[in-house]
């Protein structure tokens, strides 16, 4: 199933699943990174699919980035 996303639906789906707002405006597709803030006031960038997929729901500074194996 091929679920379309829209700038609208990914505005729901970050207020619903996390505690970050989204900054950007328009969505031109899966490899586009979103601006986005976390609920500590920092801005950050993620694509969609990393922030779906991943749980990569919050800056660099609430959620550091594990470290590579």
């Amino acid at each position: 199933m091929n679920k379309r996303w829209t700038i609208g639906k990914i505005k729901d789906f970050v207020e619903k699943n996390s505690e970050s707002t989204l900054l950007t405006t328009e969505y031109h597709g899966f490899s586009q990174k979103l601006q986005l803030k976390c609920a500590c006031g920092n801005n950050f960038e993620k694509t969609f699919t990393k922030f779906k997929n991943n749980n990569q729901r919050k800056c660099d500074v609430c959620q550091p980035p594990k470290e590579s194996r």
